[in-house]
């Protein structure tokens, strides 16, 4: 008799999570935006591999963004819902358009870094002040440039002794691949790349000058009103990506090198291998506790943020740095880990 009912039990449960045909309701629209080639983007990919938004009622339409500041200001005509960007869109996005950061996609301060020729790289760094007065090509308003300017301090040197010169990734590759640029800063892949087809070296990377740059996992403020529980499954289907990529290494580099691919951007197995190594991700129950807050206290992922703000204070993105508290939540999280199915969802290959 316990069997059976622990049977029903069971049923009942994949019941609540996957009802039967004629019971189940269109799976719900929801806008997700991104940037491509990207190692956080990775899990909206697995994702639609293996079929997990349907699981959980959802039918992502994704937009795709060439880098942060686009992808916040899109918000603005609702033309997304939901989806992943670097922490100082998220902050800017917070500020100018209502966005909440409501998680964390990784931490790339090993992966925002300055970079220098071969030829060049040696003098630089045994005399750090050869650079006054030197170009660098960089993405302005991005991680990379919170992780440059924090690693110039760490150098002895100021903002003001380089010359900034805004350009895309994609031309950064393409000036210093064709000798045009001696220094950039750059995220992953670009810098693997710079390695390999520059001669490029790390100079300095934001871990080295304690810039900690984390990615956000974003929703737009109306959105997260009108529909907070299709934003915690959005979450609990993110969740998924990472753990199932952790008890599956081999294939979840496979599909990442097609995921890059997709996007015009075709990396090595050593490059691939270096994404997975310096890119440290988190589950639900590590990112509850980056994010809670104890009464006044602020969490981890709030320090973190201040940083990003003050630095877009810095350079006038933003007139004064909001408090993280006014655009940071670990709501969703905890209705992901306070619903049974969803947890059970997000968290499955952490067993394994």
């Amino acid at each position: 008799m316990k069997k059976y009912l622990a049977g029903l039990g069971l049923v009942a449960l994949l019941a609540g999570m996957q009802p039967a045909a004629a019971q189940t309701p269109a799976p719900a629209a929801i806008g997700v935006s991104l940037q491509p080639s990207l190692y956080w983007a990775l899990p909206f990919h697995y994702a639609t591999v293996k079929g997990w938004w349907a699981q959980v009622g959802l039918n992502p339409n994704f937009s795709s963004f060439p880098a942060g500041a686009p992808q916040v200001a899109a918000a603005a005509a609702r033309s997304w819902d939901v989806g992943g960007t670097g922490s100082v869109p998220a902050v800017l996005g917070a500020v100018r358009f209502n966005i909440m950061t409501i998680g964390i996609t990784n931490d790339e301060s090993k992966t925002n870094a300055i970079m220098v020729r071969g030829e060049r790289f040696d003098a630089i760094r045994a005399n750090p002040s050869l650079l006054r007065g030197q170009r660098m090509l960089l993405t302005t308003n991005s991680t990379v440039h919170f992780a440059a300017r924090r690693c110039l301090e760490r150098l002895g040197l100021s903002a003001n002794d380089m010359q900034f010169v805004n350009l895309g990734q994609a031309q950064i590759i393409t000036a210093l691949t064709s000798n045009n640029g001696d220094i950039a800063g750059v995220w992953a892949p670009n810098t693997y790349t710079l390695e390999e087809r520059a001669n490029a070296r790390y100079l300095c990377s934001g871990a080295e000058a304690n810039a900690i740059v984390p990615g956000a996992l974003i929703v737009r403020g109306d959105f997260a009103r009108e529909r907070p529980d299709d934003v915690a499954r959005f979450l609990a289907v993110y969740l998924r990506g990472w753990s199932w990529a952790k008890a599956n290494p081999a294939e979840a580099r496979t599909l990442a090198l097609d995921f890059y691919k997709q996007g015009g951007l075709e990396v090595s197995a050593r490059a691939m291998d270096q994404e997975f190594a310096l890119r440290p991700t988190f589950g639900l129950d590590e990112q509850l506790r980056m994010m809670a807050r104890a009464g006044t206290t602020p969490s981890t992922v709030d320090g973190w943020f201040d940083e990003i703000a003050k630095f877009a204070t810095e350079v006038g993105t933003i007139p004064n740095a909001p408090a993280a508290s006014s655009y940071i939540t670990d709501d969703f999280l905890r209705r992901v880990a306070n619903n049974p199915q969803l947890r059970a969802f997000a968290t499955e290959f952490d067993r394994r």
